[in-house]
Parts: C-alpha cells; structure tokens; sequence
C-alpha cells in the first residue's frame, strides 16, 4: 500500500488527510496519479495541469518515478513557502527573540563584520481584505530539510560565516513574527545577496502553507510576492 498525503488546501478538496492506494509492484507515479484522478478528480485535474508538486519520501519526483509499497507520497499545493540538521534551522510554534538569533549568529565566529536580517511578521490587510488570523502548516521532515538545504547552499555560494533560519507554524495572530533570517559576513554586500537570496528560495522549496482567516471566509495563500 502506498500512503498518499494531502496538505493545505488539497485537503479540503480530499475531504481527509492521506489516503491509502494499493498500487502493486513496477509502478511509477504516473500510474499513481490516475488512481488519484479516479478517486479525487479535482485533485487530478491539478496535477495534470502542474498546479501541485508530488514528492516521494521528501524527494520531488516525476511521472516516472518509481514507487512501491512503503513508499510516502505527498501532494503538495503552491508553498506559501522532524528532519536532522543544523540547529541553526527550525521549525517551531512558539515565538522567537530577534536578539537571541543575532547573538546565535555572532558566537559563532569572530570574522563577522556584518549581519542583514529579515523578519517577516503577520499583516492586517492582503489584496484589499482584512485579516483576522494566520494559520502555518508544512510537511514535517521535508521542510526542514529544504531550509537545511538553503542555509547550506548559501553558505556555499555566497561568501557568508553563517545563516539562521527560523520559521514558526501554526496559529498566528497578525503582527507576530512569522520568519526571520539572519545572515553574517565579513561585509555587508554578501550579506544582503545571500539573505535575499535565502527568502527567495524559501518562498520557493519549502513546503510551508500559509492561511488567511477573513471576514469573508478563509483562503489559503499560494502567491508570494
């Protein structure tokens, strides 16, 4: 049996959490997804039009993929944005101190002439509508493995002394801190490219989803501007 789950909106579409699919042996996620498109066709009318990721044990995978009992698929709508890994990387509910980060980031070396940080936190209007809450989910164990590997790609490409990266999920209420990254370098330049560049991708990998609670109902966010 291969165990399918569904994250964020797509769980609203499923109706549930994952599924179970009795796919047999020599299969790929091509065989997958039509088992998936009799069963949730709303569903599969997004990944045959590319609108959803699938991933086979935290990999990104592809129409021929092969997969076989044991298997964890997931489908993952737009990101909004367990695993071990650096303690400079976390995923947690409650809040964070800015300066503890900082000062996470300083210890670690005195080559540090200069630190950039980003903090994200909860705003009250989005496309003209009022927000009365945010809510975080994510993929346990894959997202943190895509921070990890954004912090480590950083550091390799850019020449940074150190990245932190912390995320929080869950309910937050607007003006609460969401994300911050803290980059430190021996200059600024470098820090300012590799933070951006960290959010950036964040945006992009992570499998993180972001909720919106209105007036007129709840939306989940698939657009990151």
């Amino acid at each position: 049996m291969i165990k399918v789950k569904f994250f964020a909106i797509l769980k609203n579409l499923a109706g549930k959490e994952d599924a179970q699919f009795d796919i047999g042996s020599g299969r790929t996620l091509k065989d997958l997804n039509q088992m998936i498109d009799k069963d949730f066709p709303k569903i599969g009318e997004m990944i045959r039009n590319k609108k959803v990721l699938i991933s086979v044990n935290h990999e990104i995978g592809s129409d021929d993929t092969v997969i076989k009992d044991g298997d964890e698929v997931a489908i993952l709508p737009p990101f909004a944005g367990g695993a071990e890994g650096s303690p400079m990387v976390r995923i947690q509910k409650e809040d964070f101190s800015i300066d503890e980060e900082i000062n996470r980031v300083k210890s670690t070396t005195g080559d540090i002439g200069g630190i950039v940080v980003f903090l994200g936190i909860g705003r009250g209007t989005s496309r003209g509508r009022t927000i009365d809450k945010l809510d975080f989910e994510h993929y346990p164990g894959m997202a943190e493995k895509k921070l990890n590997e954004i912090r480590e790609q950083a550091l390799k490409d850019y020449d940074i002394k150190e990245v932190n990266i912390v995320h929080r999920i869950s309910e937050i209420a607007v003006g609460e801190n969401i994300v911050l990254i803290v980059v430190g370098a021996s200059h600024r330049a470098d820090a300012f490219k590799a933070c951006k560049w960290c959010i950036d991708e964040l945006k992009r990998i992570t499998p993180i989803w972001k909720k919106e609670t209105t007036p007129e109902g709840e939306i989940w966010v698939e657009e990151h501007p």
